[in-house]
Parts: structure tokens; sequence; C-alpha cells
């Protein structure tokens, strides 16, 4: 892979941790593909900036995580435009919280198929491209849900368990190809939507902001900081380097000790 641009796609790349993936590996010079919700105007501003800050070239494709066609559309243009995906970032993910017995269907189906089916569709359609050009990073970013559970939380826990398994999986049966395929399982971050909840709980509880941050949103996590999208987003880089070449179906804590408890 030396001497030739590599690209790197990433899903659910046009906000919070994946779009600081992103930018991250446009900043070292990787040719670009980003996936995700917004409105069009944003998002075209976000690409153009992207690649105009880098140098790179930056593109998007509106894929639809739950379906399976425009996903292969979408691994078909990275393939089109750059002649294919050399590091494939599963981040898309979304979250419901309910009681199991009064969880609704649709939403089980549909964290199932985003945060876990998207990553299978995502990755078999990736690693042909990967075998051709003898080299490839899959970087899937699960959860310390991944490997703990909470209440009322079942099909996220259920499928980030899914993808720390998937993780395993595609990382044995490559394993002398040059393609390498971990999880990073971060605690809480501080995107923009948690950091938006501040303000909100803080007053329904009667309590300080700085109180609902250490006591509820980071009960669990014993360094009683949040993980940041910039700490995610250079581990990625890590591990797409040849230094990370021996971390293979690796499951990465990034949790301030949460799962060491």
């Amino acid at each position: 892979m030396s001497g030739q641009t590599k690209t790197a796609l990433i899903t659910g790349s046009t906000s919070g941790i994946g779009l600081g993936i992103a930018t991250a590996f446009a900043a070292q010079g990787y040719s670009i593909i980003l996936n995700g919700l917004g409105e069009s105007d944003e998002i075209e501003a976000m690409r153009v900036g992207l690649a105009k800050a880098h140098g790179v070239k930056v593109i998007y494709h509106p894929a639809n995580m739950t379906k399976p066609e425009e996903i292969a559309d979408m691994m078909q243009q990275g393939e089109t435009q750059f002649g294919g995906v050399d590091v494939l970032v599963n981040n898309a993910g979304v979250q419901f919280v309910s009681p199991i017995e009064s969880f609704p269907v649709e939403k089980w189906d549909q964290i199932i198929a985003i945060d876990l089916s998207s990553a299978f569709h995502t990755i078999r359609l990736a690693i042909p491209m990967m075998v051709k050009r003898k080299w490839g990073r899959i970087i899937n970013i699960a959860s310390a849900h991944g490997l703990v559970a909470s209440p009322f939380k079942s099909a996220y826990v259920a499928a980030k368990h899914g993808l720390v398994g998937l993780t395993k999986t595609v990382a044995l049966e490559h394993a002398q190809e040059n393609i390498t395929c971990n999880a990073i399982c971060p605690g809480y971050v501080l995107t923009g939507l948690v950091q938006a909840q501040i303000p909100d709980q803080a007053k329904s509880r009667g309590i300080s902001e700085d109180e609902v941050i250490k006591n509820v949103l980071l009960a669990a996590q014993p360094t009683k900081q949040f993980v940041t999208v910039e700490q995610i987003a250079a581990f990625a880089l890590y591990l797409a380097s040849e230094s990370a070449a021996q971390f293979n179906g690796a499951i990465l804590s990034m949790d301030g000790g949460w799962t060491a408890q």
C-alpha cells in the first residue's frame, strides 16, 4: 500500500464520533467517503470544508444503513471513485431506551439493522477490495455495552455484543492477508447530543450540571471524565497504521475503567 493514497469510508460520519474520525483520517492524507444524516447543504459545506482544509478528495454517499442495496451502492462508489476501500470504519449507530416488554418491535429492528447488520453488509463488500490490494483495516465502533449490559437497552446491548462477535470472526477469516478487524469500545463520549442533555437533566433533578456529569452520566466511569471524540479518532488512526498490524480481533475498551469493575 505504500506510495498510494488510501481511502477511508466512515459510516455515520456527518456528526459526532464519525465526523471526528473522518477529520483525523483526512488530516493524514486519506481520501474520505462520508455517510450519514443531515441537511444536504450542511453536508455539502462539510464535505467541501474537509477537502479544502486537508487537500484530499472527499465524497458523500447518503446510504440508509437499514437498506442493504443502498449500502452496496455506497461500497460500489468507493470502488468506482477510488479503486477500493482501504480503511472501513463502522460507526453508524442509534439508541432507544425501554423495558423489554414494551420495547417497540420496529425500534428493535431498526437498531439491529443500523448498529449490527450494516457492519455485516459493509464488511462483506469491503473484504474483496482489501484482498485485491493485499491490505485492509476494519475498525468497528462498538461500545462498553458490547461487553457489559445496562437495563432498558436490550436492542443496543444485543447489537453491540453482536458487533464484538462479528469483529472476532472477520479477524480470524483474513488474518494472513494483511487485513485486520478490531473493535473500539468507548464509554460515554461528550458529543453534541450528550452535551445537550446536561442542562435539562440538571433542571429536572435539581442538581448542578457538574453533578449531572459526575453522578448521572459518568456514574459507571471511574475516571469521571468523558471519552473525547479526538481520543477515539486518534485510536482509530493508530489501528489503521502499520504499527498496529498485530492488533487483530481485539476488543479494545476505552471507557475510563467502566468495564474493569
